[in-house]
């Protein structure tokens, strides 16, 4: 979708069915759905699991979503009517399965189930469907998202938990053997922010506005130094800000964080697209930023700059929002708001 490179996507085709394959024969469960390891995930000694556990996580169940919802779309572009139709009816039966199992309704919350019941925890990781999109639009699963604002939920001082700071096992753990009980790991902050971009962008709601997001990418950046230099390590604590495994050579500069994603597509705000349209919506409040520049993107083939000047004085190039591709502008606003260049690529 970024680079627009068809043929080299094509060339994985095959390979990429045969992965799909693979996991559906070794990690489904009788009931449809995906069991991983919690270590498999990356996400070691959860509250919800284990090191050792199979149980049906939102993790895994989400990326075979997005999965066959990518390979359906390739026989969409291919012509393969049956390619499409294949792994369109494998996505929908995901989706109806999530939201039919893992959605704890007393929690409002997509939630680990071990065996036939509920984990009976809101971990981050319930928040990874929507990074795929997958979740209706429907008010009765945007009520998750009131949780990334609230300090018994998942809002602490340096970011956001992997756990929910009411759980009584919250930080319950120990330290210093990948604890994923609530402590700030940036690999989850960076997924869950992902996940909170496209739900803001994608679907009607009311639940967040741009200071939200733009909050919690605060925090994410203040959150990646150590010793007063930008620093990023495996996991830190919510309420001090301190790297967990300190100077350790294996935890040190431990980028496992999709820093510059979530600059570019959520607070920047330009939106991936298969089409010749060039989207931009950034998530940044009135008043935050007087200016900010984003230049030669590689998109489509095509290059890309997206620059906001308050009062132009910074740039000289005008106020507001200017889209340019190839150095030619193609969108305009007077505001950080949301435009759309149709046809330019």
């Amino acid at each position: 979708m970024v680079d627009g490179n068809k043929e080299f996507l094509l060339d994985m085709v095959k390979d990429l069915e045969a992965e799909y394959a693979r996991w559906e024969k070794t990690n489904r469960l009788p009931n449809g759905l995906y069991w991983q390891g919690d270590v498999q995930d990356g996400m070691e000694e959860s509250i919800s699991g284990g090191r050792r556990k199979q149980y049906a996580r939102p993790t895994i169940n989400s990326y075979m979503y997005g999965n066959a919802k990518a390979l359906s779309l390739i026989g969409i572009m291919t012509g393969d009517e049956g390619m499409a139709m294949k792994y369109g009816l494998k996505a929908d039966s995901i989706k109806t399965l999530v939201q039919d199992k893992l959605w704890n309704t007393d929690h409002h919350f997509f939630e680990t189930m071990r065996g036939d019941a509920s984990a009976e925890v809101r971990e981050a990781i319930g928040y990874i469907p929507w990074y795929f999109n997958l979740p209706d639009a429907s008010s009765k699963y945007t009520v998750a998202w009131k949780e990334v604002m609230d300090e018994k939920g998942f809002s602490a001082p340096y970011g956001l938990t992997t756990a929910e700071r009411r759980h009584p096992e919250f930080r319950t753990h120990g330290v210093g053997k990948c604890e994923w009980d609530g402590a700030i790991w940036p690999f989850a902050s960076a997924q869950t922010l992902t996940a909170m971009a496209n739900f803001m962008n994608n679907y009607p709601q009311t639940v967040l506005t741009d200071s939200v997001y733009f909050h919690h990418m605060e925090r994410y950046v203040e959150s990646q130094h150590h010793r007063g230099r930008p620093y990023i390590g495996e996991y830190l604590d919510e309420v001090t800000g301190y790297w967990l495994k300190g100077d350790q050579e294996r935890s040190r500069y431990y980028n496992h964080s999709t820093f510059n994603d979530l600059m570019i597509t959520g607070l920047i705000g330009l939106r991936p697209r298969m089409d010749n349209t060039v989207e931009v919506n950034p998530l940044i409040p009135e008043g935050k930023w007087d200016y900010f520049c984003l230049d030669n993107v590689l998109y489509h083939g095509r290059n890309l700059t997206i620059l906001w000047d308050k009062d132009g004085s910074r740039y000289q190039r005008g106020k507001g929002l200017h889209i340019y591709v190839d150095g030619k502008e193609v969108g305009h606003a007077d505001t950080l708001t949301r435009v759309l260049c149709e046809n330019v690529l």
